[in-house]
């Protein structure tokens, strides 16, 4: 008999990702995506695993950085969305970023592709019929509304939900490059770099304070009353947000001018620099890095045509807010991201409170594995705590529950990070001696990366071995 197909109700990055590790399983599967049939607040196309953001996939460097970590357990797991990505990255220091549109055509072209994989458009409205065995929810942070309100009803937990920003993305043919310069930070050469890859507009203090003064005094998107007490996320805040947290904050932040001179003054250090990071494979468009923004639209380009090198930009697209909601996640969803009220449903993505384009491409990578597990009647082995996805997954499904302001337990989204990991052992310098001063912190980071990398490659075979 032919088994029934499972169900992915969304074709963002982790419904992608989930729908090609179940198909290359032998399962079959329809995503679910409502887009164009109806549209989200941020997305601007119907492409599957559309970056709404950045189009940066962050560090790359898998020796010392945690996401980086994250990217190769991803390949070597067959991840369809870090193979896109490395097929369309972009010139970006140590970072993975990609030409957003090309990522995404390579993603949908390779699921309209699969023979075991079928899209359908339209919107899943309220909880997904009852014949529907199995399902995957990756709706991410902009779940519809009657979906939404279906799955607090049936968890019982009130909705929570954190702010998120997108950053503008300016014309390279507007900047005036008599003023800024080409240079990564410490010249660094990441994937497809030359050491050359940001973009550079430099700031004395008066421009540096000027600017801090208009971000200040300048009108803001106003809330909702039922967003009022929405939290932003940290890891995505607002420049103004970050200014109101005391002047010198974004000089520590998105404008720090570390590791970057000047060419035409050399022996002059820039007071804070904003850098721009190349958007699409033409070089055309650069974004604004680290540059969300809730400035109302009317205001925006006259703001951040103070910046020096930018008077005159012309944007492709300005800046923007939108409402993120996540589960409670280790209250609601077992071990294997099954909602413990209803285990036919599977959660992936955002909104089960990871934050970041990886590592919600991650989660959907485990969903996908899982649920065909279940499928083809295979045991679930979790990766283990020692490995980034299992690190990740720990937090979700069985991590911290912090005590708020108001005593009640709460749950915040995060990125990964060798904090989620547990300690490890460093290994002693080859003289028999331990690692001191700057030498510590890289081989302790090399220590978490080597051991997460050993035990990764003996899950994937125990997980191979259950397959066969």
């Amino acid at each position: 008999m032919t088994q029934s197909p499972i169900h992915i109700i969304g074709g963002g990055l982790a419904g992608s990702e989930a729908a090609w590790q179940l198909a290359h399983a032998g399962v079959n599967v329809i995503i679910h995506e409502m887009r164009p049939v109806r549209e989200t607040e941020a997305h601007k196309t119907d492409g599957l695993a559309e970056l709404v953001c950045s189009n940066s996939f962050r560090s790359d460097d898998h020796q010392h950085n945690a996401v980086g970590l994250l990217h190769e357990e991803m390949r070597r797991a067959g991840s369809l969305i870090l193979t896109a990505a490395d097929r369309h990255k972009l010139p970006a220091g140590g970072a993975l970023a990609v030409d957003r549109d090309g990522f995404s055509d390579a993603v949908t072209k390779a699921l309209n592709a699969h023979p075991l994989i079928s899209i359908d458009r339209g919107e899943v409205a309220g909880l997904p019929p009852e014949d529907w065995e199995s399902v995957i929810v990756a709706t991410g942070p902009l779940t519809s509304p009657d979906l939404g309100s279906a799955i607090s009803e049936l968890t019982g937990e009130d909705d929570l939900a954190f702010f998120d920003a997108i950053a503008p993305i300016i014309y390279k043919d507007s900047i005036d490059f008599d003023t800024c310069w080409f240079q990564s930070r410490y010249d660094k050469v990441g994937p497809g770099g030359t050491g050359a890859d940001y973009i550079n507009c430099p700031m004395n203090a008066d421009q540096y304070n000027a600017f801090i003064d208009a971000l200040l005094e300048n009108e803001k998107t106003d809330f909702k009353e039922w967003e009022a007490n929405t939290p932003y996320f940290d890891g995505c805040l607002p420049i103004e947000v970050m200014a109101e947290r005391g002047r010198e904050t974004l000089r520590h932040g998105p404008m720090k001018p570390v590791g970057l001179t000047n060419p035409r003054d050399p022996d002059v250090k820039s007071h804070a620099i904003v850098q721009l990071r190349q958007d699409n494979a033409l070089g055309t468009l650069y974004n604004m890095v680290g540059f969300q923004t809730k400035l109302r639209h009317g205001i925006q380009a006259e703001v951040f045509q103070m910046i020096p090198g930018l008077e005159n930009a012309r944007f492709a697209r300005l800046g923007g807010l939108h409402r993120n909601t996540f589960l409670n996640s280790p209250k609601v969803l077992d071990e294997t991201l099954r909602l413990r009220a209803c285990p036919r449903l599977r959660f992936a993505g955002q909104i089960t409170g990871v934050e970041g384009y990886v590592e919600s491409a991650a989660i959907g990578l485990l969903a996908g594995r899982f649920a065909a597990a279940d499928r083809n009647s295979e045991a679930i082995v979790p990766p283990p705590l020692t490995t980034a996805m299992g690190a990740l997954l720990h937090h979700l499904t069985g991590g911290h529950l912090a005590d708020d302001a108001t005593g009640k337990r709460s749950f915040q989204p995060m990125n990964v990070n060798f904090g989620l990991f547990p300690p490890v052992d460093v290994p002693l310098r080859e003289d028999g001696k331990r690692h001191r001063g700057k030498e510590k912190a890289p081989a302790r980071k090399r220590a978490y990366t080597g051991r997460a990398l050993a035990d990764f490659g003996d899950w994937l075979g125990l997980t191979d071995l259950a397959a066969e």
